[in-house]
């Protein structure tokens, strides 16, 4: 089963059950998922959802990013991008894989780079 199909079978799930539209927050290679109120049609968040997955994807296949430590959210087309990177090529290079997928509106580029230690 394709990490795509499982995020709309989620969606789905937790749309008809609770009565209201889902809310998926992180992604496929992340784990963590969230259910919650939103605004946003079904099908704007299933695509919110593979977006968000494959900017993971990408990042995760990435030499120069260390995936682990960058937070993806993806709300109607649009990427923020959140956590620590190691150096401003990896920064860069996160920003690049992101607003090169498919579906990608913007991107909004919240990495901070780590400072390097002194001793």
């Amino acid at each position: 089963m394709s990490n795509t199909f499982r995020i709309a079978v989620i969606v789905l799930t937790a749309a008809f059950a609770g009565g209201c539209t889902a809310l998926v927050l992180g992604g496929a290679a992340a784990g963590g998922y969230a259910v919650g109120k939103d605004d946003r049609q079904v099908g704007t968040i299933i695509d919110d959802g593979t977006i968000t997955a494959s900017v993971k994807t990408k990042l995760i296949r990435s030499n120069h990013v260390s995936a682990g430590k960058v937070n993806v959210d993806t709300h109607d087309g649009v990427v923020t991008l959140n956590g620590i990177v190691e150096s401003y090529v990896a920064r860069e290079q996160a920003e690049l894989l992101a607003t090169d997928t498919k579906g990608v509106k913007s991107v909004v580029n919240k990495l901070e780079v780590k400072p390097e230690s002194g001793g």
